[in-house]
């Protein structure tokens, strides 16, 4: 099977390389006439015009169409997900269309990032330009969900720094991507060749030993992290005192919605004040009787149930980078293998067992959870990014069917200015900012009548 020539590495060669020897001998020979010199001048010339075309890196196509998928996906669930709950986030255990966007993203970014850094001329000034990048992005995430911007149907701006919310989604994603880059710069062994699968494991072994320490912390902090009982307050009205509700825990390994120990984090080192304050497991039957959607309480609805709580935590968000991790090594493939048969062999290898490892994890009781970033809900969405990766390698980059797939290699090409004007309602804000007479008068009210 032919090799994938659009990402090979791609070096400076000499024009004189293409010319036949005995020309570029006489070419420097002090003897030869004018007009052979003018030949051969001409022959570089040439050769040079039907090298530069091929010396053109070109992106990867496969990788561009996921990531546009990976956003009409997320566009999806977003604006139809209030509408089909099926298509929602769940509510706690279990997993909807809505749950692989996240991990989608991940994977895209460190196999992204496989390419990005198989060339380093300085280790140095490639982790400045990785951090400062991590920081853009984390900034950016700051802005658009820490509150500046308010609801769509609200046209109030700023934020209380009191109540910011300090993660969320480009947060989770800056940071995955600084730690997977700062792996791929310095953690790889640049004197070692690949060859084969074992050697491709020798030579990220370190990158490995990261993902492996990752996910035995994680595990060590959610089911052995004692949970203690607490406490939070709401406003009923702006006028009133807050009330105050006490849960109770006291316990070890719970991952239920109350007393895990991802919260019990975050509610220490964030504080609960910067938490999201419109929880996920609030559309669950114990706390809405319009589950799986949102509602009004029931009358017997337990004391947790109004508590805030961060679906981008702290520890959720360091079990996330072994995503980004996995997609890194998949990126490794790409730059190590030019056969398409050898790289779907060695793609589909993991992925298998990453999904089965998770589905059976998930059987014996470590149940698939997105709001945790459970272990095993990592091995499940990791292998179905796989899984959808090298289908769309094979249909775009093998089988060469782009015209079908040219809107989301286009939105994948310009994925984040999608996601800011549209699933960070910017583009909605800014339309509603024109309204005739009341702000409620305005083309989004319009349209969302229309819609429903």
């Amino acid at each position: 099977m032919a090799s994938y020539e659009a990402i090979k590495n791609f070096d400076d060669d000499d024009v004189e390389m293409a010319l036949p020897h005995n020309q570029i001998s006489e070419s420097r020979s002090a003897t030869v006439n004018r007009e052979a010199i003018n030949n051969i001048e001409e022959q570089r010339s040439s050769s040079s015009r039907h090298q530069q075309p091929q010396n053109k890196p070109q992106r990867l196509v496969s990788l561009d169409v996921f990531r546009g998928l990976t956003v009409a996906l997320m566009i999806l669930v977003d604006d139809a997900g209030g509408l089909l709950p099926a298509l929602n986030h769940s509510p706690w255990n279990g997993l909807t269309l809505a749950d692989y966007v996240m991990p989608f993203f991940l994977f895209i970014v460190g196999l992204s990032l496989a390419l990005t850094y198989k060339k380093l001329s300085c280790k140095v000034v490639a982790s400045k330009k990785a951090s400062l990048r991590a920081l853009k992005l984390l900034a950016l995430g700051l802005f658009l969900q820490g509150g500046y911007i308010h609801r769509v149907n609200d046209l109030t701006y700023g934020v209380d720094m009191k109540q910011i919310r300090w993660m969320g989604i480009l947060q989770r994603i800056a940071i995955a991507y600084l730690l997977a880059a700062l792996c791929e710069i310095w953690l790889k062994r640049d004197d070692e060749s690949v060859n084969s699968g074992p050697s491709l494991l020798r030579k990220y072994r370190y990158q490995w030993a990261v993902a492996l320490i990752i996910s035995f912390l994680y595990i060590c902090f959610l089911y052995g992290l004692y949970v203690p009982d607490w406490e939070y307050q709401i406003s009923t009205e702006p006028s009133s005192v807050p009330k105050t509700f006490s849960v109770k825990c006291g316990v070890r390994g719970d991952t239920g919605p109350a007393c895990n120990a991802v919260g019990m984090i975050d509610r220490t080192i964030l504080g609960i004040q910067h938490l999201y304050r419109r929880p996920i497991y609030a559309r669950m039957p114990e706390c809405s009787i319009n589950s799986p959607d949102y509602g009004p309480l029931p009358p017997d609805a337990p004391a947790w149930c109004q508590a805030p709580f961060d679906p981008e935590g702290i520890l959720s968000s360091v079990m996330a980078i072994v995503t980004c991790l996995i997609g890194l090594h998949y990126g490794h493939i790409i730059v190590h293998f030019k056969d398409h048969r050898v790289r779907i062999i060695y793609w589909m290898i993991p992925t298998s067992c990453l999904v089965v490892f998770g589905l059976v994890l998930d059987l014996f009781g470590m149940h698939i959870n997105k709001v945790l970033y459970s272990f095993s809900y990592m091995c499940v969405t990791a292998g179905a990014a796989g899984i959808l990766f090298v289908g769309i390698y094979v249909m775009v980059d093998v089988w060469g069917y782009r015209r079908m797939t040219i809107v989301m290699e286009w939105m994948g090409m310009h994925a984040l200015m999608i996601y800011i004007l549209a699933a960070c309602n910017v583009f909605p804000i800014f339309l509603q900012g024109f309204y005739w007479g009341s702000p409620h008068n305005n083309i989004v009210t319009f349209l969302t009548l229309i819609w429903l």
